[in-house]
């Protein structure tokens, strides 16, 4: 055998490794004794073990078996469990059932026997290294405590008060258990019992002696204290500290609501104050429980202001909670308090202002729904008294400290969301304010005015993004609120909207504001100004159709402004295109009058295509005037539009013939297309209508030859129009067939048919997709 090393070296690193595995394998052989002496101890003497061929120990009989469903440890926690819930049974069965056909000494020498010997026996157990049984006969001992309580209430105080008696046995056994499970340490349940057990014993004492509802806050209160004092050593106490704390906290904020008056509220008051000492106590020693100090906080501000809340209305009551709580969010520049209690503090504060906000607006959005009524009769003056809104200042001033101290605490924090709520929140208030006082009808008007005015221009001016978006949307939900308000008299809608469009109109041309911002004010003032000038058509009673003429001024005035509306160019256009086909619906009930507007909104459309960024719009205005002419002559009764499509198509095809060729270049659309459609899609509209077959043969095969034709010169408006065409003829002519044939058919051939046609389709579907590209690259390749 050949070796990289020397021969010396080479036997001394082998004797380094047979010394090594000997070590371990003596280890592993002590490992061994000790667990077979473990098993043998907990009973499990059925393992057999034997020595290997090798000296080795053997594998355990059971790992050549099947793979077992529950460990060695989970299947004995069965066992135990089980075990114990028997004895508690039987424990049961014996106390409620046999224990009337025993003596008085037989009863107490077994309870007390067996009682002893269940408690003693988890010490045994436990120095034989058996936890898991200890703990289940520890169980059933605690258990056997609880019946030796019951059966000395049976047996020898038949006649006490069941409660009263309860409340002490629970002391008693809080005790018992504590100290047995400080006796056995290595046991986890008595001490988690006594602490459940110690939960009672004041309560129920306060129910035995009839304190009523406030002597048993009392009592939840002390007994939370104990708890919290306890879970410094025994986490398990924290939970009942929570739990009972909260339930007294409620029944202090319970009574403290019910009370009739201000000596009555005091005694509530009380309990809520030193369950919010003891909340601040909690979080100040356990910087992790800063919601003790926001419980805190939130039942000292319902102690305070619950004194006061008797001799007040129920929306100054909520006023004055907003006064004692939003106090709280001081604490935030407050570094000398702890972190927990600070932080507790400030959301005490914000949910207070929180709940104070939402009562204070559920009083305020009748103010802004009530002006919905005005859409039922416009113009008839049936504005609602002040009175039929509610409860008053006292709303709009509760919205009002709610949102100076979000204003506070935005300009503290330097977050974006305080300052959002602050503004939302004033403008609610202060735009509701004036209808909540009871001011006259023009004052309200006035003062919304400038409300919603402040508002667009805090958006036109705010740098925050957030600020700004909430205080354009309170603008705009102020400017709709006011011009439906406005909508009760006439001259309040002039003088209104005249003023919202003005003040829309300096917004869009406010240069350093945000563009978004200018955008939204331009289409808002395109808005008003249709919006006047249809009222002003309403006052001089004139037919709704006529209507359409001034609302085409608006279209019209934005078309000549043109490029001086800068950015906000393109929104106002948008704005005063709707407003077009507004005039056009507002025509739609007299022919003639429809011609005349689809003929002033051309000439409007072919003013604005004059510009060069605008040449599109030059296909709207031709569009409505082939419109306005056909509307023209459906109202004279033509009915051979031929006659007057016909001497348009020769010269616009001629003059596009023309223009083909001085410039190849050009487009069949723009040269042929205009020529084509004056003819052809009046003549289809009338073939559908016409009942003979001259028109639709003589019109398919004009549209067969512009078909061809287009083929033939590889042009593409002939050859899609002309197509088009035909096939709708086609159509039109196989109608009444295909009628009658799917009338005659079965109706499953017509599903069966489509199924069959969706399977052929499905299987050739990458076929025809090739076939769809190359049909529209050879489209494409036409002019």
């Amino acid at each position: 055998m050949n070796s990289p090393l020397p021969p010396a070296e080479e036997l001394a690193l082998i004797d380094r490794e047979l010394a090594q595995l000997d070590a371990r394998r003596l280890y592993l052989l002590a490992r061994r004794d000790w667990l077979l002496r473990l098993l043998q101890q907990s009973g499990a003497a059925a393992v057999r073990w034997g020595p290997a061929a090798s000296g080795s120990p053997a594998a355990p009989a059971w790992s050549a078996g099947p793979a077992k469903e529950a460990s060695a440890p989970g299947a004995q926690n069965v066992l135990l469990t089980l075990g114990a819930v028997l004895l508690a049974v039987a424990a049961l069965a014996f106390t409620l059932v046999s224990w009337g056909s025993m003596g008085i000494a037989g009863r107490s020498a077994v309870l007390a026997v067996v009682t002893a010997a269940a408690l003693a026996a988890p010490a045994v157990l436990l120095r034989r290294g058996l936890r898991s049984t200890a703990e289940s006969v520890a169980a059933v001992g605690l258990l056997l405590t609880v019946l030796d309580a019951y059966a000395l209430y049976a047996v020898g105080m038949p006649d006490a008060d069941g409660t009263g008696y309860a409340a002490g046995a629970a002391a008693v056994l809080a005790a018992v258990w504590a100290g047995y499970g400080s006796a056995l340490r290595t046991l986890r349940i008595p001490l988690p019992a006594a602490v459940v057990a110690a939960q009672l014993p004041l309560p129920l004492a306060a129910v035995a002696w009839q304190a009523g509802p406030l002597g048993v806050g009392w009592a939840l209160l002390v007994t939370a204290a104990l708890d919290a004092a306890l879970a410094l050593r025994v986490r398990a106490a924290a939970l009942p500290a929570a739990l009972l704390g909260s339930a007294a906290l409620l029944v202090g904020a319970a009574q403290s609501w019910s009370a009739g008056s201000a000596a009555q509220a005091l005694a509530p008051a009380a309990l809520l104050l030193a369950g919010a000492a003891l909340g601040v106590a909690a979080a100040w020693r356990e910087p992790r429980v800063w919601g003790a100090a926001l419980v805190g906080g939130v039942a000292a501000v319902v102690a305070v202001a619950g004194v006061a809340r008797p001799e007040l209305a129920p929306g100054w009551a909520v006023v004055a909670h907003l006064l004692v709580g939003l106090p709280l969010l001081a604490a935030v520049r407050v570094p000398a308090l702890p972190e927990a209690v600070r932080r507790g503090a400030v959301g005490a504060g914000a949910v207070v202002g929180a709940l104070g906000a939402l009562a204070s607006g559920a009083a305020v959005a009748p103010v802004l729904v009530a002006r919905l009524r005005v859409l039922e009769e416009v113009w008839a003056a049936t504005t609602p008294a002040a009175d039929a809104y509610g409860p008053g200042a006292s709303a709009a001033v509760g919205l009002l400290l709610t949102a100076g101290a979000a204003r506070w605490l935005s300009r503290v924090s330097a977050r974006p969301e305080p300052g959002v709520l602050a503004v939302v929140l004033g403008w609610a208030g202060l735009f509701a304010a004036p209808v909540l006082l009871g001011f006259p009808v023009a004052a309200v008007f006035a003062l919304q005015l400038a409300v919603t005015g402040a508002a667009g221009f805090l958006a036109l001016r705010s740098p925050g993004r957030g600020a700004g978006i909430a205080a354009a949307a309170c603008a705009l939900a102020g400017a709709v609120n006011v011009s439906l308000g406005a909508l009760d008299g006439r001259a309040a809608t002039f003088a209104v909207w005249g003023l919202l469009g003005a003040g829309c109109a300096a917004g869009a041309a406010y240069g350093p504001a945000v563009r978004w911002v200018r955008s939204g004010a331009a289409v808002c003032a395109v808005g008003y100004a249709t919006g006047l000038l249809e009222a002003a058509a309403a006052v001089t009673d004139l037919a709704v159709v006529w209507w359409a003429l001034p609302v085409l001024a608006v279209p019209a005035l934005v078309a000549a402004l043109g490029p001086r509306l800068g950015a906000v160019r393109l929104p106002a256009e948008i704005a005063a295109a709707v407003s077009g086909v507004l005039a056009l619906a507002l025509s739609a009930g007299r022919p003639g009058t429809l011609a005349l507007v689809l003929a002033l909104s051309g000439v409007v459309c072919a003013g604005a295509a004059v510009r060069p960024e605008r040449r599109v719009l030059g296909w709207a205005a031709g569009a409505l005037f082939v419109a306005a002419t056909w509307v023209r002559l459906a109202e004279a009764g033509v009915t051979a539009p031929e006659a007057y499509t016909l001497p348009v198509t020769v010269p616009a095809l001629a003059v596009g013939f023309l223009r083909r060729r001085r410039d190849a270049r050009a487009s069949s659309w723009a040269a042929y297309g205009p020529g084509l459609a004056a003819t052809l899609l009046p003549s289809l509209l009338a073939a559908w209508a016409d009942a003979d077959w001259v028109r639709p043969l003589v019109l398919g095969v004009a549209a067969l030859a512009v078909t061809l034709a287009g083929a033939r010169w590889r042009l593409q408006a002939p050859l899609l129009l002309g197509g088009a065409v035909l096939a709708a003829v086609a159509v039109h002519e196989l109608a009444p067939y295909v009628v009658q044939v799917a009338g005659a058919l079965p109706r499953w051939v017509l599903p069966a048919l489509a199924g069959v046609l969706l399977l052929a389709v499905g299987a050739t579907y990458e076929k025809r997709l090739r076939d769809a590209r190359r049909l529209r690259a050879v489209i494409g390749r036409l002019r």
